[in-house]
């Protein structure tokens, strides 16, 4: 399998339906008040970069980059299209996203993540692509339903 990956406008119709199914897997799967995934709309901040991972032109995964303080930044919106899911794309999409960082000068990226079976998968992700468990960061609060982690650059 070979990706392209680019940065995306996610208000583009294939992005936006791909959010769009992260935020409702997110909104399914966890209860609202402990539900951090940021809509199309949120995603289009000026602090936020957007990319996509392309297979034949097809977009089969997103992920995003929000800078949230001097050297740091924080993994959003990770989602891998459901066919094409167990064949690398998130790690590939993670490793691409911690390149893009570190070339831009950030020097930790952090992320919050479900804690519960749902987001398994991605935890085991994230901790294979060298991100370490951590305390709370920026406005979060800890709770049973999230999991934090970062890594440096």
């Amino acid at each position: 399998m070979t990706l392209e990956f680019s940065i995306e406008d996610p208000l583009a119709a294939d992005v936006k339906v791909l959010l769009q199914t992260h935020l409702d897997f997110c909104h399914e799967v966890t209860p609202p008040e402990h539900s951090y995934a940021l809509d199309v709309e949120k995603l289009k901040d000026s602090s936020i970069t957007v990319f996509g991972a392309r297979e034949n032109g097809i977009l089969i995964g997103v992920g995003a980059l929000k800078v949230i303080g001097p050297g740091h930044a924080e993994l959003k919106s990770m989602h891998t299209a459901k066919a094409s899911r167990g064949k690398g794309v998130g790690k590939a999409m993670v490793t691409h996203i911690l390149s893009f960082a570190g070339a831009n000068g950030l020097s930790r990226v952090s992320l919050e993540t479900g804690s519960h079976p749902p987001y398994k998968s991605a935890r085991k992700l994230y901790q294979a692509t060298g991100f370490q468990p951590c305390d709370a960061f920026g406005e979060y609060v800890a709770s049973d339903f999230n999991t934090f982690m970062t890594i440096l650059l």
